[in-house]
């Protein structure tokens, strides 16, 4: 039952989060970019309201993580996967930078961009190939620069 369930229920809390993304103008690059202008100098006056987002996002995961911690097992799933690093690295530093000044640049981050692929927009479908190519690049370089 549980094989069955943790596949519905990604899909049933995907689609409340795509929702909420699409209500908060989140698939909207030009809010975005407006946002991240505070001097309203390059893409009109500053939109602080996906501030409330942000806050949102953040007092939500810590309720759901405070929750969870308390819990011995999921409820869809066999196990926790909690994340292991516990320590800044320089890889952690990079690849923040980079998923920012994309960010910043794109107007999307990832989870914006495969539900603004929903509306066909030639620059989601841009920004989700190059984030494909990337994510893969990433994957190749990791596996031929690793240790053996």
């Amino acid at each position: 039952m549980r094989q069955l369930s943790s596949p519905i229920a990604g899909l049933v809390l995907g689609f409340i989060f795509g929702i909420g993304l699409i209500v908060s103008g989140m698939v909207d690059p030009a809010n975005v970019k407006a946002f991240l202008d505070i001097t309203g100098q390059t893409y009109g006056a500053w939109r602080p309201q996906l501030l409330a987002v942000l806050g949102a996002g953040v007092m939500v995961t810590t309720v759901i993580y405070i929750l969870a911690k308390r819990r011995k097992h999921p409820l869809v799933e066999a196990g926790f996967h909690w994340p292991h690093a516990t320590v800044i690295d320089r890889q952690l530093i990079v690849g923040s930078a980079l998923f920012g000044v994309g960010w910043a640049l794109a107007g999307y981050c990832p989870g914006p961009a495969l539900v603004a692929l929903g509306s066909f927009s030639s620059d989601a479908v841009i920004f989700v190939v190059a984030m494909a190519a990337g994510g893969s690049l990433q994957h190749i370089l990791q596996h031929k620069l690793a240790p053996r």
